[in-house]
């Protein structure tokens, strides 16, 4: 095993992605307006940072561990995507007479397995190093919160009431992220370099889709005037992480 910090720190960065969640979630429950209306720039920002701190420096991380990451980053980024595909097409078949249930409960179960993976990467990520486990961390963490407030209002317009979206959301959105990372601890403490560069190279494939595939579409859909300068503040920031460690 690699010097990450044990388990502890990946499972206490897996437990503040939780709480950024539930923030998010308590946010928009409590102040709609505000968080409507400045959601586009939390999800551009945590895209800016995913997207860099895997090409940047969790990408070359992978490659200088297993030589053949390329083709496992190409089957993470396809993975996340066919998961996403037959998830969508498994429940609008199952639910062909209502739309907006659909639209609520496609984007929960997407969400939930999405989130009990981002437990997966954290535990990987860190036990390569803790500057691999904090960028990843820093995207990651970033992009819970528009994802709770996400999550929380597709089940409302799915048609739940506020508290059964809140539990909901809560369990799909928060509560997954700590429970993947508790599981996959201990099989991926336990593996040597060259599996672990294939098992980050599957993790920067799948945060590479979802900072270009998932967050930045979403924020496309609803353009903001200062979108393109929180895109670009976390890349910056991400750069400014990586060149201070290098």
């Amino acid at each position: 095993m690699m010097d990450g910090g044990g388990f502890w720190l990946p499972f206490g960065t897996s437990l503040l992605a939780a709480l950024v969640t539930l923030l998010g979630i308590h946010t928009i429950r409590r102040f709609t307006t505000w968080g409507q209306r400045n959601t586009t720039y939390f999800i551009c920002f945590a895209a800016g940072v995913l997207i860099a701190a895997s090409f940047l420096h969790i990408i070359p991380k992978s490659l200088s561990m297993n030589a053949a990451a390329p083709t496992w980053l190409l089957v993470g980024f396809l993975a996340l995507h066919l998961f996403n595909r037959f998830v969508t097409a498994f429940v609008c078949e199952r639910n062909p007479e209502s739309k907006d249930y659909a639209i609520g409960v496609i984007p929960l179960l997407g969400i939930g397995f999405h989130s009990f993976l981002d437990g997966f990467i954290y535990s990987i990520a860190f036990n390569v190093d803790i500057l691999t486990g904090s960028l990843a961390t820093l995207g990651m963490v970033l992009h819970e919160f528009p994802e709770g407030i996400i999550t929380y209002l597709l089940l409302l317009r799915a048609g739940f009431d506020g508290r059964k979206a809140l539990l909901l959301a809560a369990f799909a959105a928060a509560a997954t992220t700590p429970l993947g990372m508790a599981v996959s601890y201990p099989f991926v403490s336990a593996v040597d370099p060259q599996v672990l560069g294939m098992l980050l190279a599957l993790s920067a494939g799948a945060l590479v889709y979802v900072g270009a595939t998932h967050l930045l579409p979403r924020a496309e859909r609803e353009p903001k005037r200062f979108s393109l300068l929180a895109l670009g503040g976390g890349v910056l920031v991400a750069l400014i992480i990586v060149v201070s460690k290098a």
